[in-house]
């Protein structure tokens, strides 16, 4: 995978890219997560939703240097 995105010769770094495709994975777990009912269990909501977002930019990045090498 570049290191960078071209989009229209304004360059987006990667890191930025898969940060934002965390995000939106985020918005839909926790959203998963509330109505399940798993937060009631959570301790401190916004260390574990911070957890929950660090995991979760490892996954992106670790499965999209395998895919786009």
């Amino acid at each position: 995978m570049p290191a960078e995105f071209d989009l229209y010769g304004v360059y987006i770094p990667r890191l930025l890219v898969l940060m934002l495709v965390t995000l939106f994975a985020v918005i839909i777990l926790r959203r998963l997560l509330a109505w399940i009912g798993v937060y009631t269990l959570v301790w401190h909501r916004g260390l574990f939703d911070l957890a929950l977002y660090v995991l979760l930019l490892g996954a992106v990045s670790s499965v999209s240097r395998w895919y786009f090498i």
